[in-house]
């Protein structure tokens, strides 16, 4: 992979880790890749959503999806600018499903090149390609799931393939909502680390 001049040292330090990851299916690279941004694909998608279960949720599925598809990321580019437009989109087809009260979202960051990327949902209906992503979306959660234990396996399931909310998920299988919460909280946790420590999980 060429490294251009421009980049910054943190861009070509992102593109030496996306080498070692796509070669050699470095488990240390995918990881290091999570560390430098899951707290700001966290805070972004946490902007718009504003619900820290939901942002927890799609983050996982922001970097599940990019690790997913590394090989066809484009060097023309930042890591951090395509990471960011996944979780963009991960984030307004979940808007959209959900028909959050969003009359307006407009947030921004920046990318490693110091330039601003804007996003504004305007639209709430899917068109067939963001279908394409929710699809792809449920299909990586399914894949890594199975290796979870059994009793997250059953709240997972439950909140993500069935949509129940933590209330309902509560009624469901008889337990405190506090528990519920508090299990689903390392039920993400632990499919972090089979994004990141397991590359057949991706």
């Amino acid at each position: 992979m060429e490294v251009i001049k421009e980049f910054s040292e943190k861009a070509k330090k992102d593109f030496q880790l996306i080498e070692l990851a796509k070669e050699k299916g470095d488990e240390k690279a995918y990881a290091e890749l999570m560390q430098r941004y899951k707290k700001p694909v966290y805070h972004m998608i946490l902007k718009m959503v504003r619900n820290v279960d939901d942002a927890e949720d799609l983050t996982i599925e922001a970097f599940a999806k990019a690790f997913r598809n590394l090989k066809k990321f484009n060097p023309e580019f930042t890591f951090s600018t395509w990471l960011f437009r996944i979780a963009t989109n991960n984030c307004i087809d979940f808007i959209r499903k959900k028909k959050l009260d969003t009359f307006s979202i407009n947030t921004s960051f920046k990318d490693d090149n110091g330039d601003s990327m804007d996003i504004d949902i305007k639209d709430f209906n899917l068109n067939p390609q963001e279908e394409t992503i929710k699809s792809e979306k449920i299909n990586i959660i399914q894949a890594i799931v199975t290796k979870l234990p059994p009793k997250y396996q059953v709240l997972v399931r439950l909140r993500y393939f069935q949509e129940l909310s933590y209330e309902e998920i509560a009624t469901e299988i008889d337990a405190p909502l506090g528990t519920v919460k508090a299990q689903l909280h390392r039920a993400r946790e632990l499919l972090y680390d089979l994004v990141k420590n397991r590359k057949d999980a991706i």
